[in-house]
C-alpha cells in the first residue's frame, strides 16, 4: 500500500492570507494577460491558466504547517497549523464527524503556528470521537490544556465533547501505527523541535521542519544521521534564502540550498521546501526557488567539471493542497 503525503499547510510563523488588494492586483495581471496573448474564448481559460506560473495563478498557500501522512488504511497527521482546520471539515463528512472516528496528530513542537489550528479541528468538539495527541516533550497536556482556557478560547478542555488521549514519544524510538512506522529525531530549533521519519512498504518519507539545519556533517548529526539516511521523500525548512539565513542565526529557519546540500550527500530522491516565510510574496518564493535552481545547477556543473557524476535529486517549492505519493 502506497505511502502519501497531503500539504494542508505549508507557511511559517502565521497564515498569511492574500489581502483584497493583492487579490485584486492578481486578478487584473491575469486579465490582462489572457487579453494579450488574443484569447476571446471562455474555452481558453484553463489551458490559460495551465501556462501561467505557480506565483501567478493560486500561488504557494496562506495557511501553516499540517500535513497528513497516510495509507490505504491508516492516516497520522503532523502538527496543528491552520491548516488542521480543513482536515477537520473533510472528517466531519466522514466517520469521524458522526462520532464514531479516530483522529492521531503528531507534534514537532509548540510554537504557535503548529498550534494554531487545534482549537478549530471540528472533530474535537464532537462527542464519541477519540483524539490522540503525541510528542516527544512532556509538557504536550499542559500546553494543550491552556490553549483550551479563557481569555485564550471560550470552550474550556473538560467541555470538549471528543476523548483526549495524550502519548509521550521517546526520542529516536520507532512506533508501529497501522502499517506506518514513525521515529521522531531532533532538529535544530530554539525550542526543542522533532522531525518525523516515516517508514511503510519499503519506502521512506522524512519531516524536517522546523530546523536551522545547524549540525550538516554526520558526525555532528550523530544519532539523528538516520533521519536523513534512506529517504524517498524529504519535506525541509526553506523559510529563508541563503542571505537571510546569515542575517537570522539562531532563528530556527533553514534555505533550500542546505536542504538540497543533505540531499545529494545522503542520496535522498526528492524534497519539498516549505515553512515559507508569512513576510514572502508568492513573488518572492519564487524567487527563491530561482537562487535555488541556480544553485543546484551550479552544484552539478561543478561535479561535471571535476568528472563526478552530475547528482539527481527531484525538488521543488511546496504549495498548500499538493498530494504527493512516497
Amino acid at each position: 500500500m502506497a505511502m502519501r503525503v497531503k500539504l494542508w499547510g505549508v507557511r511559517g510563523s502565521l497564515p498569511s492570507p492574500h489581502s483584497p488588494e493583492q487579490l485584486d492586483a492578481r486578478l487584473r495581471s491575469v486579465l490582462q494577460e489572457f487579453f494579450k496573448r488574443g484569447h476571446t474564448s471562455p474555452a481558453q481559460i484553463d489551458a490559460f491558466l495551465a501556462s501561467l506560473p505557480l506565483q501567478k495563478r493560486g500561488g504557494f498557500g496562506g495557511n501553516t504547517a499540517c500535513i497528513e501522512v497516510f495509507s490505504d488504511t491508516t492516516s497520522l497527521i503532523i502538527d496543528a497549523g491552520s491548516g488542521l482546520r480543513r482536515i477537520g471539515e473533510k472528517m466531519m463528512g466522514g466517520a469521524c464527524g458522526l462520532g464514531r472516528g479516530e483522529a492521531h496528530i503528531l507534534f514537532t513542537h509548540f510554537h504557535w503556528d503548529h498550534l494554531i489550528g487545534l482549537p478549530f479541528f471540528i472533530p474535537i468538539f464532537v462527542p464519541g470521537n477519540q483524539i490522540h495527541l503525541y510528542a516527544v516533550q512532556p509538557e504536550l497536556e499542559d500546553v494543550v490544556r491552556m490553549m483550551f482556557t479563557k481569555p485564550y478560547f471560550p470552550v474550556p478542555f473538560e467541555q470538549l465533547g471528543a476523548k483526549i488521549h495524550f502519548h509521550r514519544l521517546e526520542p529516536r524510538q520507532a512506533v508501529q501505527h497501522g502499517d506506518l512506522r514513525y521515529t521522531p529525531y531532533q532538529l535544530d530549533h530554539p525550542d526543542p523541535c522533532w522531525g518525523y521519519k516515516f517508514e511503510s512498504a519499503g519506502t521512506v518519507f522524512s519531516y524536517c521542519v522546523d530546523t536551522e539545519a545547524k549540525r550538516l556533517q554526520p558526525a555532528e548529526l550523530g544519532p539523528d544521521l538516520p533521519l536523513y539516511q534512506g529517504v524517498d521523500l524529504m519535506v525541509f525548512d526553506a523559510q529563508y534564502t541563503l542571505l537571510e539565513v546569515t542575517e537570522k542565526i539562531n532563528w530556527g529557519h533553514a534555505a533550500a540550498p542546505i536542504g538540497l546540500d543533505l540531499a545529494m550527500r545522503e542520496g535522498i530522491k526528492r524534497v519539498l521546501f516549505m515553512h515559507h516565510d508569512p513576510a514572502a510574496s508568492d513573488d518572492k518564493i519564487a524567487d527563491a526557488e530561482r537562487q535555488t535552481r541556480e544553485y543546484f545547477q551550479a552544484y552539478q556543473e561543478s561535479a561535471r567539471a571535476a568528472g563526478r557524476p552530475a547528482p539527481v535529486v527531484e525538488w521543488s517549492f511546496a504549495q498548500e493542497g499538493m498530494v504527493v505519493t512516497v
